[in-house]
């Protein structure tokens, strides 16, 4: 079964211990909704550096991400349906890019 990266974008980190808690049992019961599917949970991420022949910038891009996960489905259909569960989408704070894994044999 192809696996799916999920790659969170915006969102926001809350600080009031409540807020922090019902937090991490939305993302918790999303990932327990997912069940096998859900392949690595991921994490959020810092601040990203984009490497590209002009240097190095520090500043994200212009959609900086935020955070990731890896999933396995039947199809990017199926995969973006999943995506649409994410607590980010659902309360309006951020998004998730959805892309196919190409296994390369090396």
């Amino acid at each position: 079964m192809p696996q799916y990266l999920f790659v969170y974008h915006g969102g926001t980190t809350p600080t009031d211990p409540a807020e922090i808690e019902a937090t991490m049992a939305a993302w918790g019961a999303w990932f327990q909704n997912m069940g096998p599917a859900l392949e690595i949970p991921g994490n959020p991420v810092g601040q990203s550096h984009t490497v590209s022949a002009d240097g190095v910038a520090d500043n994200g891009g212009s959609n900086p991400a935020s955070g990731f996960t890896v999933i396995k489905a039947d199809s990017i259909e199926a995969a973006t349906e999943m995506a649409k569960g994410c607590p980010m989408v659902v309360n309006g704070s951020g998004s998730v890019e959805v892309a196919e894994i190409h296994e390369i044999e090396m």
